[in-house]
């Protein structure tokens, strides 16, 4: 049997498992994607989305950004905002403490809970946030089919 100090006994933390290890895990894989989707952008804005009687309403911060470099298209029901922001002129020497505010491309592909008029939609920038609001489809009705039964002649 080999030896074990005390030391090694005492550095030992029991292992505990946490229910939330199965979404650690999958954290782990998407930033694993990461790369792949900063290649596409240099960052994607956040969204709240919530839906009004009748229709759907999307929101997303973009204070400092020009609302004409922003392209909104909604095909499919799913909603793409893609835009830029200013980059404006950096300090040369490099004497950051932090360096955290986003600046380039942005780009975000949000699929909509529900089937909408993307022809119908409308945006408005107020205060650094934009407001999409995008009116839904109207349901369609259910309808029962019959099945007709034919039967075989002898």
């Amino acid at each position: 049997m080999p030896y074990i100090s005390k030391l090694q006994i005492m550095s030992l933390i029991k292992w505990t498992p946490s229910i939330f290890e199965a979404f650690e895990d999958m954290d782990k894989v998407f930033e694993g994607m990461q790369p792949t989707i900063n290649k596409i952008s240099d960052f994607s804005p956040a969204i709240d989305m919530y839906e009004e009687k009748d229709s759907m309403i999307v929101e997303t911060q973009l204070a400092g950004i020009d609302p004409e470099n922003v392209e909104i298209s909604i095909e499919n029901d799913i909603l793409t905002i893609k835009g830029e922001s200013e980059k404006k002129s950096e300090v040369e020497e490099k004497d950051y403490y932090r360096k955290e505010i986003r600046r380039g491309s942005f780009y975000r592909c949000i699929q909509l809970p529900t089937h909408v008029q993307g022809d119908k939609a409308e945006a408005e920038a107020h205060d650094g946030v934009l407001k999409i609001t995008i009116p839904k489809s109207a349901e369609t009705k259910k309808k029962t089919i019959i099945i007709k039964a034919k039967t075989k002649k002898k």
